[in-house]
């Protein structure tokens, strides 16, 4: 049964007052700590029952951990988790508002990290707000973990995740950003999906560097360290990683043949039960398909020269894989290895984390945010699908049985391309029905 609990307007102001807040933990070194301060104490004033009533604990200077203790202290707790770093904004960026004015227009609120992750920060701590000021207490303990720089994958979520292992404390459910409320989830399929991830791919990040003899560019040598490095790069395609289909896009393909009619849904209905099957037509199809079922491989940096006209001794370049479910960071470095196949360029894990295991997508936990999505979104169902992207709840699926990625807020195509890029805004009825979700999940723990 929902709690009758008073929901205080103001929202959109609230969430633009956060926007306004230019917290890059990308440009730290021009920006300073302050922005990152001034967010913490703004938290502190807009939300004064949270800080009286829960305990505020500091992991590093960017994780902020809240906690709510509840009815029953032998029950496992919930965590719920966002972050309040942001992406930087380009320069000649053509954003309608300025990104961190925070204008609320249209029945919107405009800026960097609306979507990305304040606004689902904000729905969080609202529903904790409300809830206290009702005088409700949960039935098992709830955590907040609000991490400072996520999009840096900094060390301040897992530091709070170390705390919870070094306690010996194991989440019954920790629940992150992710996937949203979407409409069409694929272009034949029809109605609304919220999209929950169950799981999420591995990041690694390489550093291929060469060295070579420099000089004059008049006299090149036959193999520069440049061409050595572009040559390596050039060997690396996503063929170097078998395609396999996680249970979760079965899953997913299953529902949405249910409700989609004709062939399409004929067609979802088969490949949701040939697995291998999907796996090669996914990949045939690229793009976001591709990725849902192999590693991708991209060379996002590279360097080496002084001058047009000077060959230079050393090169390197900057590879970002995000590895499928199953695969091992050194699996995946003994591949590119094998691939590139020259002893002479010499591979460097900048840092790696592993793709995660497969939380349930049924059981008690998942059973629970279906509930809370039928008093936000009633007639949405929950849906499974493996997320992309790294989170910070990376660092609690080695040990907590059910990790979620899911925001509830209700996402267009535009909205969803627009995140770390232009023009990213919220609609304000998202918030309400976003807030609405965590004070259902919240209420129904028991």
């Amino acid at each position: 049964m929902q709690h009758e609990s008073p929901v205080r307007p103001g929202i959109a102001d609230r969430l633009s007052r956060m926007i306004q807040l230019p917290t890059v933990s990308a440009e730290l070194e021009q920006r300073g700590h302050d922005p990152f301060a001034a967010f913490e104490a703004l938290l502190g004033e807009l939300y004064p029952l949270v800080h009286e009533r829960l305990t505020l604990e500091k992991h590093t200077d960017y994780g902020l951990l809240f906690h709510w203790k509840g009815r029953d202290a032998a029950s496992d707790p919930v965590v719920l988790m966002a972050h309040y770093d942001v992406v930087p904004v380009g320069e000649s960026d053509p954003w309608t508002y300025p990104p961190f004015e925070g204008r609320i227009a249209e029945g919107r609120v405009y800026g960097r990290g609306a979507l990305d992750d304040k606004g689902p920060l904000i729905v969080v701590i609202e529903a904790v707000e409300n809830l206290l000021a009702a005088g409700f207490t949960p039935a098992r303990d709830v955590y907040l973990s609000f991490g400072g720089n996520e999009e840096t994958f900094g060390t301040a979520a897992l530091a709070i995740a170390d705390a919870f292992r070094a306690r010996g404390i194991t989440p019954w459910l920790v629940l992150d950003e992710g996937g949203a409320v979407v409409d069409s989830p694929l272009p034949f399929v029809p109605g609304g999906a919220a999209m929950i991830g169950v799981g999420e791919k591995g990041i690694v990040t390489l550093r291929l560097s060469a060295r070579g003899d420099g000089g004059h560019a008049s006299t090149p040598p036959t193999l520069t360290a440049v061409r050595r490095v572009a040559r390596a790069v050039d060997r690396l395609d996503p063929s170097m990683f078998r395609a396999r289909t996680p249970k979760a896009i079965n899953r997913m393909l299953a529902q949405f043949a249910t409700r989609t009619p004709g062939a399409a849904g004929l067609g979802l209905k088969i490949l949701s039960r040939m697995p291998a099957i999907t796996a090669a037509v996914f990949s045939r199809l690229g793009g976001e398909p591709a990725a849902l079922v192999r590693t991708t491989v991209a060379a996002t940096m590279q360097s080496g020269g002084t001058a047009a006209n000077v060959i230079p001794s050393q090169a390197s370049a900057t590879i970002n894989l995000r590895l499928a479910l199953g695969e091992t960071v050194d699996g995946t470095v003994l591949r590119m290895r094998d691939r590139i196949d020259d002893p002479l360029v010499a591979i460097e894990v900048v840092d790696g984390s592993g793709p995660s295991p497969e939380s349930p997508a049924g059981g008690a936990q998942w059973e629970l945010l279906e509930q809370a999505l039928s008093v936000s979104h009633p007639g949405i169902p929950a849906t499974p699908y493996v997320m992309m992207a790294a989170t910070d709840s990376r660092h609690f699926h080695r040990f907590s049985p059910a990790v979620y990625r899911f925001a509830p807020l209700t996402m267009t195509g535009t909205q969803r391309a627009a995140i770390h890029g232009v023009d990213e805004y919220v609609e304000i009825d998202a918030l309400a029905q976003g807030e609405r979700f965590h004070r259902a999940l919240i209420e129904r723990l028991g």
